[in-house]
């Protein structure tokens, strides 16, 4: 149970599948345009039950509510090899072998 005041996330359901533009790709058109979004609850709610919160903007915004208290937990994705090699070549290149760390 998230009490009144506490910090949630919430989601909701802009445009269902069959209310996407007609131009957008075949399996996004397939999909829930859907946001994310925190703010403070404005009255007390279980996980997977709706909700309002009142966002940092100021904004009151009805959704499900998935978690109170959310971490943090983006990334800047799985370590990619070739971005790396890429690097190493932008840099010989600017400022020659010599100075690579």
């Amino acid at each position: 149970m998230a009490r009144k005041g506490d910090w949630v996330r919430l989601i909701s359901v802009i445009l269902a599948p069959g209310e996407r533009a007609p131009q957008v790709p075949e399996d996004t058109a397939k999909t829930s345009l859907t946001q994310w979004v925190k703010g403070w609850l404005l009255a007390d709610a279980e996980v997977g039950s709706p909700a309002r919160v009142r966002t940092r903007t100021g904004r009151e915004v009805e959704g499900t509510l998935l978690e109170a208290f959310p971490l943090y937990d983006h990334s800047f994705g799985e370590f990619i090899p070739e971005l790396q090699q890429a690097q190493e070549g932008i840099r010989r290149a600017k400022w020659g072998e010599e100075n690579k760390e």
